[in-house]
């Protein structure tokens, strides 16, 4: 019941058989400034550098599906999840969730909508709990319903009871982003934008939030849209998988179609294999690309 009120509270028209997300030709620079020579600077003068985060990116998301943007750091991947959770505006091109337009109708987009990225703001010397009250409050959940929802969703990620009245600044990275997890999935969203949610877990926390994060699929109807590094991850969890590197996206396509393209006399491949054919690099642990000579 609680959860049927997040879930409908003051949520758009969505308009039946459109897709969940259209993002048409984006393209994003950002200006960065490179250091100056001390002559330079005292004359008032700076290097102006464009980086190319986002370069003429196209794809469509069916409802109801998990779509994985896979990519090392600097991919492109956050500047993209940052344009469709309408925090950034794109250069050129336009992205649309269920029909609204990230920037001429970003409000609306918001309602829609919810993210979780790697570096979650809290109320760091509130707990869990009084966090996701307050988050329970700005969509119309209060009192014992919408605590009742909390503690389920906190248990379902594995935290401890004895963490639950903790501040936030004395829990772990790990921990916390568990909790923004929670927050994110309080609000029952239809697109859930998730930005690297994984990243500094540890194996077993990895377990359970990839565990909700099917769960909120199945039960929900969510679309979501992940954002990783790490290639199992992807596989795992996905349904299709887009493949960014510097900005583009070279490939679009089911894990197995992905490493169909790749694979050669009927030889079975891995998405480490698949992403080096098809970037000339590899990923490290930490998401990190290293170019590899012969490719």
């Amino acid at each position: 019941m609680a959860q049927n009120v997040i879930a409908t509270q003051l949520r758009p028209h969505i308009a039946p058989g459109i897709p969940a997300v259209v993002v048409e030709h984006v393209s994003k620079s950002f200006e960065l400034d490179e250091r100056a020579s001390w002559w330079e600077r005292l004359r008032g003068r700076r290097r102006p550098r464009r980086i190319r985060a986002l370069q003429d990116v196209s794809f469509t998301v069916a409802p109801g599906e998990i779509f994985g943007i896979l990519g090392p750091n600097g991919s492109g991947k956050s500047t993209l999840i940052r344009v469709l959770s309408t925090l950034i505006i794109p250069d050129s091109g336009r992205a649309l969730v269920f029909g609204y337009d990230v920037v001429q109708q970003d409000m609306i987009v918001k309602r829609l909508i919810n993210r979780v990225s790697v570096e979650a703001a809290f109320f760091k010397k509130l707990s869990p709990v009084e966090n996701l009250m307050y988050g329970a409050r700005l969509y119309g959940l209060h009192g014992t319903a919408a605590r009742e929802r909390i503690y389920s969703i906190l248990h379902r990620l594995g935290l401890r009871e004895s963490a639950f009245h903790q501040p936030m600044e004395e829990m772990s990275r790990g921990m916390q982003q568990k909790v923004a997890i929670a927050r994110a999935f309080l609000t029952s969203p239809v697109v859930l934008l998730l930005d690297e949610p994984t990243t500094g877990l540890d194996p077993r926390s990895k377990r359970e939030v990839q565990a909700l994060i099917r769960e909120l699929r199945e039960t929900h109807d969510a679309t979501i849209l992940l954002s990783t590094h790490d290639m199992q991850e992807a596989e795992t969890l996905c349904d299709r998988i887009a493949i960014l590197d510097e900005g583009r996206i070279v490939a679009l396509d089911t894990p197995e179609g992905l490493k169909a393209r790749v694979a050669a006399n009927g030889r079975k491949i891995s998405m480490e294999e698949v992403f080096l054919a098809l970037t000339g690099k590899q990923m490290d642990e930490v998401g990190d690309a290293v170019m590899v000579e012969g490719n």
